[in-house]
């Protein structure tokens, strides 16, 4: 069996530890060692500031993709959509003009066509 050393601390700081390990680890000793190790493993310090916190890494992710969706509609209004309306004008007007077919008419065709509104006064 391991031996017990105790270490004194302010009673605050080990409430906070026993609230800590209780929640985290079985014992008390494993919770030390584990933060322990951490700190070497990782070569950091306790006193060293780790830099920004997921909250405030999500915040900034969350804003530049909002600044990556505006800057994607703005080119779709400006440049997509006025594209595509003039290519569209471009197929529509060349699908109007319908073309007639060319077929040969007989004379008789073209004389009945040519009299048709004549009533015969003028001469």
């Amino acid at each position: 069996m391991d031996s017990f050393l105790g270490i004194r601390f302010k009673k605050p700081t080990a409430k906070r530890f026993q609230e800590f390990s209780r929640k985290h680890f079985k014992t008390h000793t494993e919770a030390m060692e584990a933060m322990l190790d951490f700190f070497r493993y990782n070569e950091i310090s306790p006193k060293e500031h780790l830099g920004p916190t997921g909250r405030t890494l999500e915040a900034k992710l969350l804003k530049r993709i909002n600044a990556v969706i505006a800057i994607i509609k703005d080119v779709e209004k400006t440049q997509t959509k006025p594209t595509q309306a003039m290519l569209e004008a471009l197929f529509t007007q060349m699908e109007t003009p319908e073309e007639k077919t060319l077929i040969m008419k007989t004379d008789d065709e073209l004389d009945d066509e040519k009299f048709e509104d004549w009533d015969g006064k003028d001469f």
